[in-house]
Order: C-alpha cells, then sequence, then structure tokens
C-alpha cells in the first residue's frame, strides 16, 4: 500500500507516481512504485520510491526539494506546512515553475489536471483568478473551453482547501 500523503491525495491518478521496477536511489529498494516528477537538488536524481518522499528521507539524502516553497511562504503558511508539502510530498510536472496554492492558512490538496466538465462549469471570474488576469473575456473563456483538454498547454490545475473544501484553480503555460 502506498503512503497517505495528505496535500496530493491521489498521486497516481496525477501522474506524480507510477508503476516502475526502477531502484529507489534514496533506499536502494524496488517497492514496485517511482515519483515521476523533479527533484530540486543539485544531484541528478532519476529513481526515488513514494516511501521515501512520505518519510523525508529522499529531501534529506539529496538535499532537494519536490516543489517550490517561495508561493507557500508568500501566502503565510506556517514553516511545517512548508516542509510537508516540499519535503513529503509528490510534486508534479508543470510548463513553468510549479505554485502550491493554500486558502484558510493551509496549503491545498493537488488534484492534478482540471476536468474538462471542470473547466465547462468555470465562471469567467475563476478563469481570470485560475490565469491572474482580470482582462480575460467571456469570449476568450468560451473559446478556451471549446479547446481545453487535460494535460495540454495551457493547463489548468486543480485544488481543493482541507479546511472548507472551495475548488481553487491554476492556469500554466509555455
Amino acid at each position: 500500500m502506498l503512503p497517505t500523503f495528505k496535500y496530493h491525495p491521489n498521486p497516481i491518478e496525477t501522474g506524480a507516481i507510477k508503476e516502475s521496477d526502477a531502484i529507489c536511489e534514496c533506499c536502494s529498494e524496488g517497492r514496485g512504485y517511482i515519483y515521476t516528477a523533479s527533484i530540486y537538488s543539485s544531484e541528478e536524481v532519476e529513481a526515488i520510491c513514494p516511501w521515501c518522499i512520505a518519510d523525508g528521507s529522499a529531501a534529506e539524502k539529496f538535499d532537494g526539494s519536490f516543489s517550490d516553497d517561495y508561493p507557500l511562504i508568500d501566502d503565510g503558511i506556517a514553516p511545517e506546512i512548508i516542509d510537508v508539502v516540499t519535503k513529503r510530498t509528490p510534486g508534479f510536472s508543470s510548463w513553468q515553475q510549479e505554485v502550491w496554492l493554500s486558502c484558510c492558512n493551509d496549503a491545498c490538496e493537488f488534484h492534478g489536471d482540471a476536468s474538462i466538465s471542470d473547466v465547462k462549469e468555470m465562471t469567467l471570474d475563476v478563469f481570470q483568478a485560475a490565469f491572474e488576469d482580470r482582462s480575460l473575456t467571456v469570449d476568450f473563456l468560451s473559446e478556451f473551453k471549446r479547446h481545453y483538454a487535460p494535460g495540454g498547454n495551457p493547463a489548468i490545475y486543480k485544488w481543493i482547501c482541507g479546511q472548507c473544501g472551495s475548488v481553487r484553480y491554476y492556469a500554466d503555460f509555455t
């Protein structure tokens, strides 16, 4: 059974963890799963198992992190929460530097790419907030909804607040 990640509850669904017979470079074991996104480290690391992420040993061994702490620091999130997100939680692949969202003085849960139905239900305000651009128009949103595909460019990532349950989105593109 995979470890549980509070802030990334479905890492197999999001593609951050996949089945693999690779040997973890941290614990030297083959556990059947491997992390697929980046570890930010001065060392070149190819294979890390989810257990070494969950217990913090991979971040410690490689003096690395799995996501950027700046967005959470900027939002005033407590250092112990930032540590869990950046050093004990699988990150995710994005077009640019990933941005981990927060709400209610806590990091949000990452739920991967927004679904087509998520995007179809977006209001203009939600869409503008995701892109951090209040100049986007209803016409642009309508066109975007027609062509959006999960995993595409631009990407829209879905986040859920573990405190209040609100759903938030963040857009990323090349």
